[in-house]
């Protein structure tokens, strides 16, 4: 699955691009949808709620702090950019190939 995940490297860290699915039955990553991860959350998508619970999900997903991940666009929409703060794009090979979904 790793590089199937269109992700770019910048100074401030790595640009993740996520297809959210809010109101899902369950939370998890399922796969990779045209170039972005796909993350399914139970959260509706109002008021920042799926947002919040999308950070929540990648961090465990990714091993890494809520903090280090930062929305940098589509706050309002289904595709969303995250950056990745404190690991290298061959860190975030690895840890999504080992998500095996």
């Amino acid at each position: 699955m790793s590089r199937a995940v269109d992700w770019r490297e910048t100074p401030e860290g790595v640009l993740l691009p996520v297809k959210a699915q809010p109101g899902a039955r369950k939370n998890g990553i399922q796969g990779v949808h045209a170039g972005r991860l796909k993350v399914a959350v139970t959260a509706p998508a109002e008021k920042g709620k799926a947002n919040r619970k999308i950070l929540d999900v990648l961090a465990k997903a990714l091993n890494v702090k809520k903090r280090q991940l930062q929305l940098v666009q589509g706050t309002t929409a289904s595709e969303k950019l995250i950056l990745v703060q404190g690991i290298t794009s061959a860190e975030l090979a690895t840890r999504l190939a080992s998500l095996q979904t």
